[in-house]
């Protein structure tokens, strides 16, 4: 379920209208929006299957006219460091200037007789902003099939600071909306701090 808007009244109604553990999040995310007026957000849970487990977990992200903020809320069973059941809760807020890039892929089907304006089937906004690199590794190589020698090592760096899906499956066709609406802000925002 993902929800999108521009006030805190709108953004609290969202949080708890996910219904995952509203009074937490709402805490965790107020508190890193401080006083600041809200330009956009988005609410986003995800249930997984672990095993013979369920897990939850919401993403919530805010933009603001200085800064981008993300908060991860999931929940735990009881453990060897816990006797009972219990939620981790974090918020990162960067400044919109950090932000390197906003990647929206976009998955439509039947491409060949594509109407502007169409829902994507999916989304997946994906935000680097330099805190999470991914680097891939694999051995160098030259032409020639019967080289013995060391050539290294190639690969590529690539920032992977978050990444969102959103399907219309199986979050909805509003939920497809509101992505892109906030795919949309954040990506005019970082490109007028430049």
């Amino acid at each position: 379920m993902a929800k999108t808007g521009t006030t805190t009244q709108g953004l609290r109604a969202a949080i708890e209208r996910s219904g995952y553990y509203p009074a937490l999040v709402a805490e965790a995310v107020e508190a890193a929006v401080g006083g600041e007026p809200i330009a956009s957000y988005l609410v986003h849970q995800e249930t997984t299957f672990d095993a013979n487990e369920v897990r939850r977990h919401v993403t919530v992200l805010v933009l603001t006219a200085n800064r981008f903020i993300v908060s991860h809320t999931d929940e735990q069973n009881a453990d060897t460091s816990s006797p009972t059941p219990y939620a981790t809760t974090s918020t990162e807020s960067v400044k919109l200037g950090r932000i390197s890039s906003v990647v929206l892929s976009r998955v439509v089907a039947n491409p060949e007789s594509y109407t502007p304006g169409t829902l994507p089937r999916e989304v997946v906004l994906t935000i680097g902003w330099g805190a999470v690199s991914r680097i891939d590794l694999e051995p160098a190589a030259c032409g020639d099939p019967n080289c013995e020698a060391d050539h290294g090592y190639t690969g590529n760096s690539t920032a992977d600071d978050l990444s969102l899906r959103v399907s219309e499956a199986g979050d909805g066709p509003e939920t497809v909306r509101q992505a892109l609406a906030f795919a949309q802000a954040l990506s005019e925002a970082t490109a007028a701090t430049r």
